[in-house]
């Protein structure tokens, strides 16, 4: 279903490219000293890369991935897009950590670099394991947003608008983690 929403979506935005290309072309006047070329990279079709955390196959580090996701100045859509990929896994070497299901309900960032995320009960319910698992999911997501939004300086994490005290009881998520401190 996933593959089939994105296949849809690139069509979608490759027709929708076609459609301003040939107006530009055909339809739209020019001055010859205006002619622009369209630069032919994934920029230009709203793409960026992004990188993603997973934890390492041995469960002892984290990995990175690199991933394409459409460009977004929204900070609600670009946030809710990584936490997506996230909940999606790795497509290489690395193994998710973020319990399955979990999604982006809210999101703040304030002027001192606060972000405030608001998830779905799903991150805080569908948590199963020890002191490293539970280090591995609030890190995934931590590393993985501080990589994508360098205005992030401190992530607080609620589920569903009330405060998670912590997943498994072994890292305190009642208070903002500062991005420096997970390695």
């Amino acid at each position: 279903m996933r593959r089939a929403l994105r296949r849809l979506a690139i069509v979608a935005l490759a027709m929708a490219v076609l459609a301003w290309v040939t107006w530009r072309w055909l339809g739209a006047p020019q001055r010859p000293e205006m002619v622009e070329s369209v630069p032919a990279d994934s920029v230009s079709a709203g793409f960026k890369a992004a990188k993603l955390f997973f934890a390492s196959p041995s469960g002892d580090s984290l990995v990175s991935e690199a991933r394409d996701l459409t460009e977004t100045q929204n900070l609600h859509d670009r946030v809710t897009a990584l936490v997506h990929e996230l909940d999606r896994g790795p497509t290489k070497n690395g193994v998710a950590a973020l319990p399955a299901g979990t999604s982006v309900l809210h999101v703040y960032l304030d002027d001192r670099g606060l972000m405030t995320l608001d998830l779905s009960r799903a991150f805080q319910q569908g948590f199963h394991g020890g002191t490293n698992a539970e280090y591995l999911a609030v890190a995934t997501l931590v590393r993985t947003l501080a990589a994508n939004v360098p205005e992030v300086k401190r992530v607080l994490v609620v589920c569903g608008g009330n405060p998670v005290v912590s997943l498994g009881g072994h890292l305190p998520l009642d208070r903002p983690i500062d991005v420096g401190d997970l390695p």
